[in-house]
């Protein structure tokens, strides 16, 4: 047995290497390693020893068309992501993976889950789209912090009975597209934090009035359903959700008054308060929309031109940990955009980077990088860099200049904060080797914990930006620090879309008021996730993975 296992992590290097490194994230995907699982059998069991794993991920992978039950000896994970397979089942031992927070089994084989899902009280994302699932299992209500959940693209019929609940009080998305759902009982108004629900493409004939109160709602789509209301019917296939809802809410009305009994009166009065308290939740949530700001990711295997990092061995013994990403539609150009977006980041650099001696964020314009990027080392003397606002000199002449640079400004005081300066020169006294980002073309374009180049520096007119966070701390320390940037960066752009009156102030980046209104609407940020990989080409690391990102801030919505 012993060899058996030594045999599958020689043929698994990806195994080896996450075992050796007692790493947490794996990805396996793609052609190769379908190859190695139709020639195993199935995977290999020696995945099933990485028990320190909190994200899995086995995609794209046709030969995968079971899951062995040793998977329950990885109870640390928090996202598993088995989708773009053909698995015919999943072992019930998955209810066992109690600290599961995203199960993803898109795009699958499944024609039924195991009962034991709604085990999963930490479950946040529930994605099964893409299968052949004629039912969901009973007792999801027991799953209390699901929050989105995808069925489309199935065979269902209805939802179980225990599913409208009060105990799903934080489902806010519910996309149950092109299945065969006939009926939706008046109990959906219990998911008080649904705001979007789509049921569209489904054998829907009737949609209950009481949908209106739900307090939170408000994107909905029932096309392609044969409603009985035909007026109704016209509606959902053109209108805004508001109108539906203000119609459902007409109708419920109706129906009150036309019947006599006093079990409808009494529920009147439980009605009138429902909707004084959905006014009240409907101005909260304009507010909400107000300050809504979208993050949206694009997945590695989705961009034809995705930037990879390799990383030398060497980095290990002088600053081993970085973590990359590519973010689109920010918006420099207006007004002080660029300005606010530096001054952000100094301030990171003083607080959550610790004067840049816990982190260090550098920014590149995408356009003027050559790819591929080695993350490395290099001899002082060898290291030349243009850095910001300098010309190119080695590491050891800049930081030269810097220390005197930071004494004088120590002598004249003028300054409270130039003893940052000195704390984070001293983090490579000592080093024989300085850590190094360098391009395709040899160049060095990013000087960590120093500075980065003026080759790469962003400007007014940058579209794309490579972001990288360099630490000797921890992987865990880069991966906080880049949620913030890109938390902060979507703070900004919201704001520079709301203040486009105020662009062009500084002679730049003005326009037409039809330019302003359009840029208006695009304050979303698209981030595009950026693989570092050893030498061997084995995966270190992916950011931001389905476990970064997941902030505590209420305003922010990230859309995978």
């Amino acid at each position: 047995l012993v060899s058996r296992s030594m045999d599958d992590m020689e043929e698994w290097p990806e195994i080896e290497k996450a075992a050796a490194g007692k790493r947490r994230e794996l990805v396996l995907q793609g052609s190769t390693v379908d190859e190695r699982i139709s020639s195993n059998g199935g995977l290999t069991s020696a995945i099933y020893s990485l028990t320190l794993l909190n994200y899995l991920e086995v995609s794209q992978c046709p030969s995968l068309t079971e899951i062995h039950e040793d998977i329950q000896h990885l109870t640390n994970l928090q996202s598993l992501i088995l989708c773009r397979n053909k698995l015919a089942s999943v072992p019930n031992v998955v209810g066992s993976l109690k600290s599961l927070k995203v199960l993803d089994l898109s795009v699958n084989n499944l024609r039924v889950l195991p009962e034991e899902i709604t085990q999963l009280k930490e479950l946040n994302t529930l994605n099964v789209s893409c299968n052949s699932l004629e039912v969901l299992p009973e007792g999801l209500s027991r799953c209390t912090k699901l929050s989105n959940i995808n069925i489309s693209k199935n065979h269902i019929t209805g939802f179980p009975a225990d599913f409208y609940s009060e105990k799903l009080d934080l489902l806010s998305t519910l996309v149950a597209s092109d299945n065969s759902i006939d009926q939706l009982s008046g109990d959906i108004h219990k998911l008080a934090a649904l705001k979007v629900l789509d049921l569209s493409n489904n054998k829907l004939s009737e949609i209950p009035s009481d949908l209106s109160d739900c307090p939170k709602l408000k994107e909905i789509n029932f096309k392609g359903n044969k409603l009985s209301d035909k007026r109704l019917e016209k509606m959902v296939n053109g209108c805004q959700t508001k109108s539906i809802l203000d119609y459902l809410r007409g109708k419920g009305k109706r129906e009150d008054g036309g019947e006599a009994d006093g079990g409808r009166n009494a529920d009147k009065g439980k009605r009138q308060q429902q909707r004084k308290k959905k006014k009240v939740a409907e101005e909260k949530d304009e507010m909400e929309e107000l300050n809504k700001m979208v993050v949206r990711v694009l997945h590695v295997s989705d961009v034809a031109t995705a930037l990879t990092v390799t990383v030398s061995a060497e980095v290990k013994d002088v600053r081993p940990y970085l973590v990359c990403c590519v973010v689109r539609g920010m918006n420099l150009k207006s007004g002080n955009a660029l300005k606010r977006f530096l001054v952000a980041q100094t301030k990171l650099h003083d607080d959550l980077c610790g004067k840049r001696t816990i982190a260090t964020i550098a920014t590149h314009d995408v356009q003027l990088l050559k790819a591929p990027l080695i993350y490395d080392v290099k001899i002082p003397t060898q290291l030349k860099i243009a850095s910001l606002g300098r010309k190119e000199m080695t590491a050891v002449e800049l930081i030269r200049h810097l220390q005197l640079e930071a004494d004088e400004l120590r002598k004249q005081k003028k300054r409270q904060n130039v003893t940052g300066l000195h704390k984070y020169l001293q983090i490579l006294q000592g080093k024989t080797h300085y850590p190094c980002l360098v391009d395709a073309e040899g160049h060095v374009i990013s000087f960590p914990p120093i500075t980065n180049s003026e080759k790469t520096k962003i400007k007014k007119t940058t579209k794309e930006l490579f972001l990288e966070v360099t630490s000797a701390t921890s992987l865990q320390t880069c991966k906080d620090i880049m949620d913030a940037l890109i938390v902060k960066m979507a703070e900004l752009n919201k704001f520079t879309a709301e203040h486009q009156d105020e662009a062009g102030s500084d002679g730049e980046g003005g326009g037409p008021p039809e330019l302003a209104a359009s840029n208006e609407t695009s304050s979303e940020l698209i981030i595009q996730q950026v693989r570092t990989v050893d030498q061997d080409g084995n995966l270190k690391v992916v950011y931001p993975s389905k476990t970064d990102l997941s902030t505590d801030v209420s305003n922010l919505t990230v859309i995978w």
